[in-house]
């Protein structure tokens, strides 16, 4: 009985996440986009943090790194084997360590990676890995013929975060500016400007009203309505 008990637990952690692994899971979002999956535990649950692949003609874009530092290298691998390319580029959307802690590692080995200059002076400060570039304004990437827009709302999750916008495309990536519409709260407030979030979320709700595709930092994406889902929480705060 005890035995049967213990699978049943081992199934239903299975089933935290479609296709989940407890390490690195890959989902096909739409055309050459790929969202990554890592996880930490968080109160004794593996606790899932998204990050997104671009696959061009150019090499591969990566935002945000691996939370799990083990999955650094399978990321690389994993890219490797399915695209036979490997990335070029990695932009990091606040100086969290689930967002930052690839970042040294993606350096060493020959991918440019990138903060804005707010999240460099944060991760220096608070000791977190750090980008070996840096932008001080909103800017466009350029890779294989793709446009990657970084745009900064205001201060909500961090006074530091950033969203990652891909106009052909028409997806958004929040990172944990957006909250899932899994999401009961608002998570990790630690750093967060809770009166200015709001005012933020608007402003970007406004500013790309053709999203097709919204990637929260952490659960699931499958829902585009996580900017109003996120507002609403906020909202009730």
């Amino acid at each position: 009985m005890r035995i049967i008990k213990y699978w049943l637990v081992v199934i239903l952690l299975g089933c935290f996440e479609s296709g989940f692994s407890q390490k690195l899971d890959i989902t096909h979002l739409t055309g050459n986009f790929y969202v990554y999956t890592t996880y930490k535990d968080i109160g004794g649950r593996p606790f899932p943090s998204n990050g997104l692949y671009l696959v061009t003609g150019n090499g591969v874009v990566l935002i945000d790194t691996p939370w799990d530092e083990t999955q650094f290298q399978p990321l690389l691998d994993s890219i490797l084997k399915r695209h036979h390319a490997k990335p070029v580029l990695c932009i990091a959307t606040h100086s969290h360590d689930d967002r930052t802690a690839g970042l040294e590692y993606f350096r060493s080995k020959g991918i440019r990676t990138y903060t804005s200059k707010q999240t460099l002076d944060l991760c220096k400060k608070h000791h977190e890995k750090q980008a070996e570039f840096s932008f001080k304004n909103d800017t466009v990437f350029n890779v294989g013929g793709n446009k990657i827009q970084t745009f900064y709302p205001g201060k909500g999750h961090t006074q530091d975060n950033i969203i990652i916008w891909f106009e052909q495309d028409k997806v958004l990536y929040g990172g944990c500016f957006v909250k899932s519409t899994q999401s009961a709260g608002l998570g990790n407030i630690a750093d967060a400007d809770l009166k200015a979030w709001p005012k933020s979320m608007r402003k970007l709700i406004k500013k790309f009203p053709q999203r097709q595709f919204i990637i929260p930092g952490h659960q699931s994406w499958t829902n585009n309505k996580s900017l109003e889902h996120t507002l609403k929480l906020l909202e009730q705060n």
